[in-house]
Order: structure tokens, then C-alpha cells, then sequence
């Protein structure tokens, strides 16, 4: 299908090997363009908010209830709306102009946190009033999340993709380091509730970016016409593209099994190492300097090709192994660091080969399917991870979890390798082993001259 004037449609891969894309690019170079730049500039601003609102809801929760089963209960309602309703929200978005629909989602995120601010200032704030908060969110994220992913591409088109999606990863790392800290001063000096105001008025920041963009700078897509089957369509098209299908799965089992974090660490700092929380928190900064650094780094790299996310999620599921039975507290720390780089080279590397073999009117519902698989996959992987450390230690949980992600990446390299028409060709190069995918005539090519 016609993507519009000036944005040709992505054209899926010919083989499961690499996405189309540019070769080279600087780290910042989708900064050039001023619609995504207007864009970049007001999530800087509200994912700060963001973070400040989840540190202060949380505390909020337990300051009410002094039960942390219920702040499990206000994360899990945040989270439910995108299992519930994740693909029908992307089939909404591919129906609907994203700008209009994000300067619809962005307000009401924005009124959720200020109602929240205004209720907990005046001292009405009771801990159904969170729920229902932490749901509203939710909901509006079934919408906002598909459409903020789609629209990078409208704003950058595809040359400019794979670096726009990085260093949004990167954007949403440094508030991850900001806001939290930000949140935890507001709330000891001023109380929660200003930390809800603050998150409420930054949403002012990126609605002001989308009235002030272009028009005719954006590369508008083809919307899809209303019409029934469209779910089922859009199942259907991820189905019939294992370059689409098995990057969706891998990052199904990479955020299940690798991405349980809150279950680890902070097992590790206090029954591991008996560090406390100070400790805690250590390990959560390293990992995001981690996670911004392979954000930064997938910005320079400019391509998004299966083996650098296939290698990454070896990469990270080794790298957990490794931290398991890592003998010193400082060691584990410091091992924190790759650990969110590979994490986030997987995390980039997969959304923006996913939009880029995706046609675009088709790609709320593909982004909408990938973020659910992939955001759903940490509350179902958390319960399995807590019963292994709860039986086997946490050392057991962390390694089970890293050998379960590494060899799904490796089990998926294979098939797509042999779906893509590839051999595995081992040799010597230079006196090393060598270990590559070969096209299946060139193996038999070597074969026959061997013979």
C-alpha cells in the first residue's frame, strides 16, 4: 500500500537476515528534523513526569494500605488495559491520524495526574482513588503507546527510523535516572501530591510539540478504511512473516524470563549480599547508565539487523548467567552495566526492525501486538521467577532466566537462518574459528570443493 506523499512504504525484508535501512548514521541525526525534534524535547519533559508519578503512587499506595500487595495491585491495573485491550487499540490507531490521537491520549494522562495532585492535596485521597488512576492510564496507554511508536515513522520516515526509535529508548533511560531521584526529594520536601501535579503539567510540554509541528513535514500514512476483520487481518499478516513473528516471539521470551528485575535485585541486595537498599538502588542506576549507553549506541549504529538482536539476546542472556553466581557484591553491580546494554540493544533493535518491515498501514496493529507480548511478558514471567528463587535461591532464579533467553535467541537464530534459505558454516580464518550463516548454495559449494 501508498505510505503518502514523500514517505515510501517500508518494504518487508527479503531475507530474515537484515531490515532495510541506512547504513551509517550520526548519533543524533533524527534531531535534524524538526518534527521529531518538537516531539524529543516534550518527552524529555513528561518522562520525567512519568517516573516522578510512578515513585509517588507506589508510595503513596503503601503509605495508605502499608500493604505491598497492593501496590502489586495499582502496577498490575496499569498493565491490564494493554493485555485486555492491546490490539484492538492498535487497530484503532491504524484507523485514526496518530497526532490527533496522541493529543487525546497525552490529555488525558495529563487530567488522570492532576485529578490525582488535586485529591491528594486536599487530603480526599483514598486508595481506590489510585486504582482507578493507575487503570485510567492503562487505558490510555492501549491508545498512546501503538500511536507514539507508528508516529516516530511519520515524523522521521524510514531512513531516519532505526535512530529516532534509539534515542527514544535513550530519552525514556536518562528520566529513568532523573525522575525517580526528582520524585524521591518532592515527596520528603513537599508531599506526593505535588509529585502528581508535577508529572500532570509536564504533558504540557509534548502537547505543545505536536500543535507546533509541520503538517507538511510529516510522511502521512495510508490509514486503514473501517471494516471488519481487521484484528484478524493484522494476526494474519504477522503470521505470514517469520521475520516479524519470530522478532515478536524472541522479545516475548526475552521480557519474561530476562527482564525480572524487581525479583532479582533486590533479592540479591538484601538476602544475597545483606546490602540493604542502598544497594538496591545502585544496581537500578548501573543498569539504566547500561540501558542509555546501548540506546546511544544503537542510535550511531543506524541499522537494525536480526543477528545484532539475536547476538544481543545471547549477549544478555550470558551476561545474567554470568552475574549469578557473580562471588562479590561489586562485581554483580558493575555487571549491572552490560546487562542493561544488551537488554536495550535487544529492546531497540527489535521495535525498530518490526516498524521497518512492517507496511505502514499496518503498523499501529503490529506495534500494538509487539508491546503487549512484549510489556506482558514481565507480569507472567514474575511469579515463575519469584516460585524458582523462592525454592532454589535467587542465584538459581537469575541463572534459569538468562539460560532460558540466550537459548530461545540461539533456537530462533536457527529457524530463522533455515527459513531465510541459510547454512551454519564452521571453519578457520586466519588460524580462528569461524562460525557464519552462509547462503545454502555457497555450503554447497564448499562442500564440493572440499570433496
Amino acid at each position: 500500500m501508498s505510505s503518502g506523499p514523500g514517505a515510501p512504504s517500508a518494504p518487508a525484508p527479503t531475507a530474515p537476515t537484515t531490515t532495510s535501512g541506512p547504513r551509517k548514521s550520526s548519533m543524533f541525526s533524527s534531531l535534524k528534523v524538526r518534527n521529531y525534534r518538537l516531539f524529543f524535547l516534550g518527552q524529555v519533559v513528561s518522562n520525567t513526569g512519568t517516573w516522578m508519578q510512578r515513585i509517588a503512587q507506589d508510595w503513596l499506595v503503601l503509605s495508605l494500605t502499608g500493604s505491598a500487595t497492593a501496590v502489586g495491585i495499582t502496577t498490575a491495573l496499569q498493565f491490564l488495559p494493554m493485555l485486555l485491550f492491546g490490539l484492538y487499540g492498535g487497530v484503532l490507531v491504524d484507523r485514526l491520524p496518530k497526532r490527533r490521537t496522541l493529543l487525546f491520549t497525552q490529555s488525558a494522562m495529563a487530567v488522570t495526574g492532576i485529578a490525582l495532585a488535586v485529591l491528594t492535596l486536599t487530603g480526599h485521597v483514598q486508595v481506590w482513588h489510585v486504582y482507578l488512576a493507575a487503570f485510567a492510564v492503562g487505558l490510555a496507554t492501549v491508545l498512546d503507546n501503538p500511536a507514539r511508536q507508528s508516529f516516530v515513522s511519520e515524523m522521521v520516515g524510514p531512513d531516519q527510523l532505526q535512530n529516532a526509535v534509539s534515542l527514544n529508548s535513550a530519552n525514556f533511560q536518562s528520566a529513568r535516572l532523573v525522575g525517580p531521584a526528582v520524585a524521591g526529594l518532592m515527596i520528603t520536601g513537599v508531599g506526593t501530591g505535588w509529585a502528581f501535579l508535577a508529572n500532570g503539567l509536564s504533558f504540557i510540554a509534548p502537547l505543545a510539540g505536536l500543535l507546533m509541528m509541520r503538517s507538511r513535514e510529516l510522511h502521512v500514512v495510508q490509514r486503514a478504511p473501517r471494516g471488519k476483520g481487521q484484528l484478524r487481518e493484522g494476526l494474519r499478516y504477522v503470521a505470514g512473516r517469520p521475520e516479524l513473528i519470530w522478532t515478536i516471539v524472541l522479545a516475548g521470551f526475552v521480557s519474561t524470563f530476562g527482564f525480572n528485575f524487581p525479583v532479582y535485585l533486590s533479592a540479591f541486595a538484601d538476602d544475597v549480599f545483606h546490602a540493604g537498599a542502598g544497594s538496591y538502588s545502585l544496581f537500578n542506576t548501573l543498569m539504566a547508565v547500561g540501558s542509555l549507553a546501548g540506546a546511544l549506541l544503537a542510535a550511531r549504529r543506524g541499522t537494525a539487523r536480526m543477528r545484532v538482536l539475536v547476538a544481543g539476546a545471547v549477549a544478555f542472556g550470558t551476561m545474567e548467567i554470568v552475574a549469578a553466581f557473580a562471588p562479590s557484591l561489586w562485581l554483580f553491580a558493575l555487571l549491572m552495566a552490560p546487562i542493561g546494554m544488551f537488554g536495550m540493544t535487544v529492546n531497540v533493535t527489535a521495535n525498530s526492525s518490526i516498524q521497518m518491515a512492517t507496511d505502514p498501514s499496518m503498523r499501529g496493529r503490529v506495534m500494538a501486538l509487539y508491546m503487549m507480548v512484549f510489556m506482558g511478558g514481565a507480569p507472567l514471567g514474575a511469579p515463575i521467577a519469584g516460585w524458582i528463587t523462592d525454592a532454589y535461591g535467587v542465584r538459581a532464579g537469575l541463572a534459569v532466566g538468562g539460560a532460558i533467553t540466550a537459548a530461545a535467541a540461539f533456537v530462533i537464530a536457527l529457524v530463522l537462518a533455515r527459513v531465510g534459505g541459510l547454512r551454519l558454516s564452521v571453519g578457520w580464518n586466519q588460524g580462528h574459528p569461524r562460525a557464519r550463516f552462509v547462503p545454502r548454495e555457497e555450503r554447497e559449494e564448499e562442500l564440493a570443493t572440499a570433496a
